[in-house]
C-alpha cells in the first residue's frame, strides 16, 4: 500500500477494514445504547502505566538516527517518523480532552484532516526536533493528567468518532496508543513485550465490543492469563496467549499464528468501548 495513510474514525491508525456487515456508524449507535454502570479505575496507577509506556517509546525513539527514522514502519505508507509524529499529535489531542473535562466536557480534538496534516508536518522535522516534539507532547499529557481535579475524571468527553467516554478513559486510550504504535515502530518491540495488565484490559475492551457486534467467534481463551470470554453462540473456539490474540484482533499479528483456520476477519480496531456511557 502506498500513498497517504488511512485513518480510522477514532483518529488512530489501522491497517485493515472490517466486514461490510460491521458498518461502523450503525454499530456505534448500537453501542451507545448499551449503557451500564462502570466504576472509575484508580487514576494514579493507570497514569503510572502510561508514563512507563511513554518512557519505553521515547527510549526507542532516541536510538533512531536520521536514516532509520525515515525508514518504513510496520504500517503501510508510513515511516517511523510518521508513527512518532502520530503519537505526539494524539497526546496533544488527549490533553485537549482533559482540558474539555476540566471545563465541563464536550469535544477536544481537531478533525481528522487537520490531524493528518499535523502528522505529515511533524514527520518532516529533523530527528532531534521530532524527538523533542514527541517528548514535549507526552510530558504535557502527564502534567495535565496530574493536575486534573478528581471530579473531572468522570466528566464525559467526546472522541473524534462521536462516541463519548469519561475523562479517565483517555488514560486507557493513551496507553493503547503508546503500546500499539511502539510495535508499529518496528524496532524490535513485539506484542510479546506488551505488559500483561495492558493485554488483559485491551482484550476485555475489544472482546466486549465484539460481543456487542455479534462477531463470529464462540469462545476466546487467553491461556497465559487464565481467562475466557464468550463472544457469540456460534463460531470457532480460539485459544492462544493473550498477546497473540490481541495482536491479531488489532491487526498487528497475522491469522496464521492462530488455529483453527479460517477465522473471521476482525473489524477495524480499536472499537468504541462497551459500555457506551
Amino acid at each position: 500500500m502506498t500513498g497517504a495513510p488511512e485513518w480510522d474514525t477514532s483518529g488512530e491508525r489501522s491497517g485493515r477494514r472490517g466486514p461490510e456487515q460491521c458498518a461502523r456508524a450503525s454499530h456505534v449507535e448500537q453501542l451507545e445504547h448499551l449503557v451500564t454502570s462502570a466504576s472509575s479505575p484508580a487514576v494514579p496507577p493507570l497514569l503510572a502505566d502510561v508514563v512507563r509506556s511513554a518512557g519505553r517509546l521515547r527510549a526507542a525513539a532516541a536510538g533512531l538516527d536520521g536514516e532509520r527514522l525515515r525508514g518504513p514502519s510496520a504500517l503501510p505508507g508510513w515511516t517511523r517518523a510518521h508513527v512518532l509524529a502520530h503519537v505526539a499529535r494524539a497526546a496533544d489531542a488527549y490533553v485537549r480532552l482533559l482540558d474539555a473535562a476540566a471545563t465541563g466536557g464536550g469535544a477536544g480534538r481537531a478533525d481528522a484532516t487537520a490531524l493528518a496534516e499535523a502528522v505529515e508536518k511533524a514527520a518532516a522535522l529533523p530527528a532531534g526536533e521530532l524527538r523533542a516534539d514527541l517528548g514535549g507532547s507526552l510530558d504535557r499529557f502527564a502534567v495535565r493528567a496530574r493536575t486534573l481535579s478528581e471530579a473531572a475524571w468522570d466528566v464525559l468527553v467526546t472522541a473524534l468518532a462521536g462516541w463519548r467516554h469519561p475523562a479517565w478513559f483517555t488514560l486507557r486510550r493513551c496507553l493503547r496508543e503508546l503500546e500499539t504504535h511502539h510495535v508499529d515502530l518496528d524496532v524490535g518491540y513485539a506484542t510479546s513485550d506488551w505488559p500483561v495488565s495492558y493485554v488483559d484490559w485491551a482484550l476485555d475492551d475489544t472482546l466486549g465490543a465484539l460481543t456487542a457486534y455479534g462477531f463470529g467467534l464462540s469462545t476466546v481463551a487467553a491461556v497465559d492469563l487464565g481467562r475466557t470470554w464468550t463472544v457469540s453462540p456460534e463460531g470457532p473456539l480460539l485459544t492462544a496467549p493473550g498477546h497473540v490474540l490481541l495482536g491479531w484482533l488489532s491487526g498487528r499479528t497475522p491469522a496464521r499464528d492462530l488455529t483453527p483456520a479460517p477465522l473471521p476477519e476482525p473489524p477495524r480496531w480499536p472499537l468504541p468501548p462497551v459500555p457506551g456511557w
